[in-house]
């Protein structure tokens, strides 16, 4: 059995992040990003959608079907961090894999970008920003806990030296 404890230094940098304001900010904006793309879809996106020729409608559900995928995932990798912060789980249990996103399941679609320009700009524009938020936290994650299981542990110490002769000038 593999063991899936993370270092102690791994807990801090997911602790750290998790009270930051960064993390803050990012939670915010992905959860009113799911409530908007909800009250969208449910309303005036669901009204569009009803204009379109079949083709675009056929694009339209499935751009859709991306953008709700890829911000599930977003909100559970939220979800997870705020659990670590509120310390209902352990750093170590948010390394596990299935905590990770999944970049296959959302990876943009080349032949769904070709026929973008068919769909009603509220649904490109929610589809973007999710995008683009996707990938700050993809990149967030990578650091935090894919990139981090390579990287060799710093000393403490000397981080901490660091630190001071950074807070008193040295």
């Amino acid at each position: 059995m593999q063991d899936t404890r993370a270092p102690d230094w791994r807990d801090d940098v997911i602790q750290d992040f998790a009270r930051s304001e960064l993390f803050e900010r990012t939670f915010q904006e992905g959860m009113e990003l799911v409530e908007e793309t909800a009250a969208y879809l449910d309303g005036e996106g669901r009204q569009e959608s009803k204009l379109l020729s079949r083709n675009a409608a056929l694009a339209y559900a499935a751009e859709s079907m991306r953008l709700t995928t890829r911000l599930m995932q977003l909100a559970s990798w939220l979800l997870v961090q705020r659990a670590v912060r509120e310390g209902d789980m352990k750093p170590a249990a948010a390394c596990e894999a299935r905590y990770r996103l999944n970049a296959d399941e959302t990876a943009r679609n080349p032949d769904a970008e070709a026929s973008r320009g068919d769909l009603p700009r509220g649904l490109t524009a929610l589809a973007d920003r999710a995008w683009r938020l996707y990938e700050r936290v993809r990149h967030l994650d990578r650091r935090m806990y894919v990139d981090s299981e390579t990287a060799e542990p710093t000393n403490p110490v000397l981080s901490h030296l660091d630190r001071l002769k950074s807070a008193f000038g040295g």
